[in-house]
């Protein structure tokens, strides 16, 4: 089996090498679904591009253990994304009426995308960290990395998780969560009594039951509540999307993480003997005897509350804050397989299931990526919020469909009135697929020209809580590709396209615009 604890980074380091150039019609930062579509449409329309990605694989958390894929309406995902799904129903035999599969492992995802960058002639270059941006009269010029390479393009696509192409262009962006009032929004900012994802039992904060002088268990913070509706810089927890196994002779066990450290697991442990076991509960299954390992209950695989500083953090700060996640999700599975606090069931259960032996190879069976479910957003002339999610707002320049759920997991685990409790979770219906705005995928004019930004997009909070699904992600980055080669075509800024010319095109090429 790998090592993987000396394997699984954010930021590798690769060999050095000398600086090289590189220069194109398109260049898309992010091997994201977003940047792969973007590419894959860029080569049909005619353009020369790469792709620049800061780590070692393809195709993000698609191709990184979210195998179940959070699709909200099908029938509102089009063009090159639904070709991803029915390349993998192929893949599968899929009984599906369109033989589309929604389900799948993530090397057979990875697969499928670099099948479809060597068609489009894409080449891909990895460990390209974003050092610095050479702007001119309001365009990006060049891209350059911390390695010495450049990357000179007509046009840019930001299609990162972070959003770090756009903040180095200058472009304006938001991080945490607004307050109601900023967008006359009910769902954003602090929210209180969501009764999914939090305690269902009455839980002792202190390290010493009782003792509030004992100081507070880890995972805890002791900042003040706030009032519902209320602005603050948290974001929504991260996780790793664990593909575990339950197939005897593919299962690695749960290894024992570096600096492992069970006093950090107590809190899930006091609920645990409280009554309550349902930390491994949302498993979703998969092909082959494997699942997807998502968030569920009050203490679970989300690492709530550290992860703040990940969005405009240093590359250094994310590699710590990676670790901490990665000492966390795998520490709390060593725990629940292992310690012997916990009833005997809970471990037995646990023990049930495996890291694989035949995914993440390298990293004996873990995920290269952290799930980023969000960065920085953009803000730009649109701003997508709960407005537009209910219907009360539609826009009429559509470039897809999102259609999930309002979607918020927790951002805060506080104590009140004694007790812990989880601050932040939302889930809220839309009300049907609603379409999302082309001018929220492009910056400000008066800021970058050049550039388009089919991930971080201009968003409220909670609006991208239901808009950051991989699905939506790939059909703006389709769509952004498909823009791009319009304004090259009429040299032109982004934001002056014809938006009929685009509309019609991605029709043309199978986008669903409308519901």
């Amino acid at each position: 089996m790998a090592d993987f604890s000396k394997l699984t980074y954010y930021a590798p380091q690769s060999p050095t090498e000398a600086p090289k150039q590189f220069e194109t019609d398109l260049c898309i930062y992010g091997a994201t679904p977003a940047g792969i579509a973007a590419a894959v449409q860029a080569s049909r329309m005619g353009l020369r591009s790469v792709i620049a990605e800061f780590g070692t694989h393809l195709g993000g958390m698609t191709a990184s253990g979210l195998g179940r894929t959070d699709a909200g309406s099908k029938e509102a995902i089009g063009g090159i994304s639904r070709e991803f799904y029915r390349t993998l129903g192929k893949h599968y035999g899929s009984e599906e009426p369109d033989g589309a599969a929604w389900a799948f492992e993530p090397h057979i995802a990875e697969a499928i995308f670099h099948e479809w960058l060597e068609r489009a002639q894409t080449p891909v270059y990895y460990n390209q960290h974003l050092d610095s941006v050479d702007m001119k009269n309001g365009k990006i010029i060049r891209m350059r990395m911390e390695n010495g390479n450049t990357f000179t393009a007509s046009i840019f696509i930001d299609a990162t998780y972070e959003g770090d192409l756009l903040a180095r262009a200058g472009v304006s962006y938001h991080v945490g969560r607004e307050a109601n009032a900023v967008y006359k929004e009910t769902l954003n900012g602090i929210h209180f009594g969501h009764p999914k994802h939090n305690f269902y039992a009455w839980i002792d904060p202190y390290r010493i039951e009782g003792k509030p002088d004992s100081g507070l268990l880890p995972g805890i913070s002791d900042e003040a509540p706030g009032f519902q509706g209320q602005g603050d810089r948290s974001v929504q927890a991260y996780n790793f999307r664990i593909c575990l196994t339950n197939v005897p002779d593919n299962r690695i066990a749960f290894p024992e993480p570096p600096n492992y450290n069970p006093d950090r697991f107590q809190l899930l442990s006091r609920y645990i003997r409280a009554g309550v076991w349902d930390a491994m509960q949302l498993n979703k299954i998969m092909p082959r005897g494997k699942s997807d390992l998502n968030n569920r209950g009050a203490i679970s695989t989300d690492h709530i509350g550290a992860n703040y500083n990940w969005p405009e953090g240093s590359y250094a700060a994310r590699e710590a804050i990676f670790q901490d996640h990665v000492n966390y999700n795998l520490g709390m599975l060593y725990f629940l397989a292992n310690d012997e606090s916990l009833p005997a069931k809970v471990r037995a259960d646990a023990r049930q299931w495996g890291l694989p032996a035949d995914e993440f190879v390298e990293t004996g069976g873990w995920p290269h990526q952290l799930y980023i479910r969000e960065g920085r957003r953009m803000i730009s002339d649109v701003v997508m919020t709960e407005h537009h999610c209910r219907k009360y707002a539609v826009v009429q320049d559509s470039v897809g469909l999102a259609t999930y759920t309002m979607d918020s997991h927790n951002c805060r685990r506080i104590v009140l009135d004694g007790r812990c409790i989880n601050e932040g979770n939302v889930e809220i219906s839309p009300t049907g697929p609603y379409p999302i705005s082309y001018r929220a995928i492009v910056p400000k004019e008066e800021e970058c020209t050049n550039l388009i930004v089919p991930v971080c997009l201009s968003s409220s909070h909670i609006a991208y809580g239901s808009i950051r699904m991989e699905p939506v992600f790939m059909i703006l980055g389709q769509s952004a590709a498909t823009a791009a080669a319009l304004a090259m075509e009429a040299g032109c800024a982004v934001q002056e396209i014809d938006y009929f010319k685009l509309r019609e095109r991605l029709v043309l090429d199978g986008q669903v615009l409308h519901a």
